[in-house]
């Protein structure tokens, strides 16, 4: 019986192998067949999407509310308003959300692409939305800064359509959009809530080495003369589809393999969701040769945005540091698009220290995230949840922030946490204060890196230069729009769409067969042999290319400093090899600054003693809870709670109000803390008992809504008590009659304390 069974089990084996094998190949066949079928969907929804006047992957309704080809100085874009899901209620009184998608290839939609979303987020907390979007052909002859006036005027048109708006409008814009928008905001700063810019690269030459090859590319190519070639090719007009290459030439991997073998493998469950994002990253658009010119030539290459370099046609300076209200910086780790180093360099390149930053009044938050990849900051459901929904529903509490660096943190609520019933949602904001110096080590700047890369700006003039006199005449006499037309449809990355689309005659056989799969589908066992062998062979090729990235990623960036940092290659751009100093004069450094910040400090010694009741309060507040070293949503939501529990006694003041005496508080704290307590009790002098009574029961319940007081939080908590106490004491007397001031003290109530609204 054993030599039998021994003898047997080969042909079982045999036999099981054959059975796996019939069914793989069934299976194999027909999850080819049915990704063949979703290519020719792709195809066609890429036709149909271009075939539409205004092309978008908005998941909401909208109406369009103002046209920029009528404006003076005509755009391609335009302002929408959302139209509100049923069922979501909208506050009239809550500030109005814009959101601005990036031009920078694909068409607009990003931010509304799902329900759990920026736009999502924001109607979810109640707030007004709209999105700035825009057409896939430039208006002959538009600029980028026709582009930002365009953006102003949207501004104006939102905030005369709230005039209830607690706030001016909160903006978010979404990469390449972020440098347009604070652009925009740094010329006209009065129209700006909040600005939260995600994803979006401002100082171009940064970077971390061996991890961001894209920032060599400008260098690589000789500069921007490229560029000029691509648009005259283009009769004018640049096809964004260029800058989608480059994107998917960052991660061969997943160009090349991985999303085409994610849909293949999981073809039955996958094709929703492909379909989805391939309607957006497919939707390739148009740039202004004058636009795209300036882009590469002043941010890409020149990176003079995050310096103060550029000026207007009109002479306005563009200086970031002119921006008044909060930016909130979302970037990620696993970025490899806009990086942490180009999303926050500009603070680097912009500010020496905490001080210049205090000086200009200007409050910058950052959110790091761990891994999440350059669309996941504007599409995942995962952060939409929570990073958007989070910041959102806190914005108030972030434009009231005192001036400086901040880092925002989201803890997850549990059993200890205290007072949770102040936080939003699931999460509790915290925000923690950051240095010049913390940015620095994240940034790492690099004096020699910065030489290379400004020998790329000098050489790309020069290039750009003789391209423009010896060849350009030639190309432009020789393209005609039809020509451009064509080489655009035969674009490596178009050509694909149209091919597996019903188009091509070839495919007129797949939708038939596709579907007679889909009638007698027969997937093959999760526990097969091959199955799992084809599992193994994708993560070979997997590896494969990610070590081809890899060497070529190391090849591009060991090219680059080879070229450009050679003291013959910096020689012939006109610059001397044995200078160590920064390529760009540091904009912190000039005599007109210096002095700039010296006149703001005397100015505000001369605010010292100024203010009354509320104003001493929030000087208390920053005293106390300046040892802390971080803030979060609760003091801010327990502040507006007592407002609502004391309002028949307390004069209601505006948001913009709170916000001025948080920042003028904070700023003279910080200045001469021991003055600015000394001062205290002329702030208190014009107070009754009761008024300052009930302030010190509030600054009692606001420092202890986070957490217990350390030590040194409860010394000075001591120190504002026995200041309250005198206070009362003297007040008490002021208007004792036994002390003989009846009358006129008695009869010159004081304002009672100010809460915000």
């Amino acid at each position: 019986m054993d030599l039998q069974r021994t003898l047997d089990r080969p042909t079982s084996q045999s036999v099981n192998f054959a059975n796996a094998a019939s069914e793989y190949a069934i299976d194999l066949w027909q999850r080819g067949l049915l990704y063949a079928d979703v290519m020719r969907e792709r195809g066609n929804q890429y036709l149909e999407h271009l075939a539409q006047v205004t092309p978008n992957v908005l998941s909401f309704e909208a109406e369009i509310v103002m046209f920029g080809p009528t404006l003076e100085r005509p755009v391609n874009y335009g302002l929408a308003r959302i139209i509100p899901p049923e069922g979501v209620e909208i506050d009239p009184r809550k500030r109005p959300f814009v959101v601005v998608d990036p031009r920078a290839g694909h068409g607009p939609g990003i931010g509304g692409f799902k329900a759990d979303s920026e736009i999502g987020a924001a109607l979810g907390a109640g707030h007004p939305c709209y999105l700035v979007g825009f057409t896939p052909d430039p208006v002959p002859g538009q600029t980028v800064e026709d582009v930002m006036r365009a953006d102003a005027a949207f501004l104006e048109r939102v905030i005369a359509r709230h005039p209830e708006s607690e706030g001016k409008p909160v903006v978010i814009a979404n990469c390449q959009a972020g440098w347009q928008i604070l652009m925009t905001a740094a010329v006209r700063p009065e129209l700006f809530g909040p600005i939260i810019v995600a994803g979006s690269p401002v100082s171009y030459w940064a970077g971390w080495p061996g991890r961001n090859p894209m920032r060599y590319s400008g260098g690589l190519l000789g500069g921007s003369w490229l560029t000029a070639l691509t648009s005259d090719l283009g009769a004018g007009r640049f096809d964004g589809a260029w800058l989608v290459q480059n994107f998917e030439n960052l991660n061969p991997t997943n160009t090349l393999w991985t999303k085409q073998y994610n849909l293949f493998s999981k073809v039955d469950t996958e094709r929703e969701r492909y379909l989805a994002f391939e309607k957006y990253w497919g939707g390739h658009v148009f740039l202004n040769d004058v636009e795209i010119q300036y882009i590469v030539d002043n941010l890409f290459i020149g990176n003079k945005l995050s310096t103060a370099g550029l000026v207007t046609s009109d002479g306005i300076r563009i200086d970031l540091r002119n921006i008044q209200s909060p930016i909130l910086v979302f970037c990620s780790q696993g970025d490899n698009i806009s990086p942490p180093p180009q999303a926050l360099g500009w603070i680097t390149d912009l500010y020496r220290d905490d001080e210049d930053v205090r000086a200009h009044n200007q409050t910058i938050v950052y959110a790091l995230h761990d891994s999440i990849g350059h669309l996941g900051i504007f599409v995942s459901g995962s952060v939409g949840r929570k990073e958007h929904k989070e910041f959102e529903a806190n914005i108030d509490f972030v434009d009231v922030l005192p001036s400086g660096i901040y880092q925002a943190e989201l803890r997850e609520k549990g059993p200890d946490t205290l007072n949770s019933d102040l936080a939003y949602g699931d999460y509790v904001l915290s925000l923690e204060r950051r240095s010049v110096a913390d940015v620095r080590e994240i940034v790492r700047p690099d004096v020699e890196s910065d030489r290379h890369f400004a020998a790329v700006a000098r050489i790309s003039e020069i290039n750009l230069s003789l391209y423009r006199s010896f060849v350009q005449p030639w190309v432009r006499a020789s393209v005609t729009p039809q020509l451009a037309h064509n080489l655009a449809r035969l674009h490596p990355l178009r050509v694909p769409y149209e091919l597996a689309s019903d188009r091509n005659p070839w495919m007129g056989w797949i939708a038939g067969e596709a579907q007679k799969v889909r009638e007698n589908r027969k997937p093959v066992s999760p526990d097969n042999t091959l199955l799992h062998q084809q599992e193994r062979l994708s993560r070979a090729v997997e590896a494969s290319l990610d070590q081809w990235r890899l060497w070529r990623d190391n090849m591009y960036e060991q090219t680059f400093n080879v070229i450009y940092g050679s003291p013959w290659v910096q020689a012939w751009a006109g610059m001397d090899a044995r200078d160590t100093s920064e390529p760009r004069q540091h904009p912190g450094d000039t005599p007109e600054h210096r002095a700039f910040r010296a006149a703001e400090a005397d100015r505000l010694r001369r605010e010292m003693a100024k203010g009354g009741l509320f104003e001493a309060g929030v000087r208390a507040l920053y005293y106390i809870g300046d040892t802390l070293g971080w803030v979060d949503e609760r003091g801010f939501n327990l502040i507006r709670r007592l407002r609502e529990e004391n309002v028949s006694n307390a004069k209601v003041i505006s948001l913009a109000e709170f916000k001025q005496a948080i920042r003028q508080q904070a700023r003279l704290m910080r200045l001469d803390a021991a003055a600015a307590i000394t001062a205290l009790p002329q702030l208190l002098s014009r107070a009754t008992p009761a008024d300052i009574e009930m302030l010190r029961s509030m600054l009692e319940r606001v420092v202890t809504v986070i957490s217990p007081l350390d030590t040194a939080a409860q010394d000075r908590l001591r120190n504002v008590r026995t200041v309250l106490t005198d206070a009362m004491r003297q007040a008490t007397n002021v208007i004792s009659p036994g002390l003989g001031a009846v009358g006129p003290a008695v009869t010159r109530r004081r304002k009672r304390p100010q809460e915000v609204s």
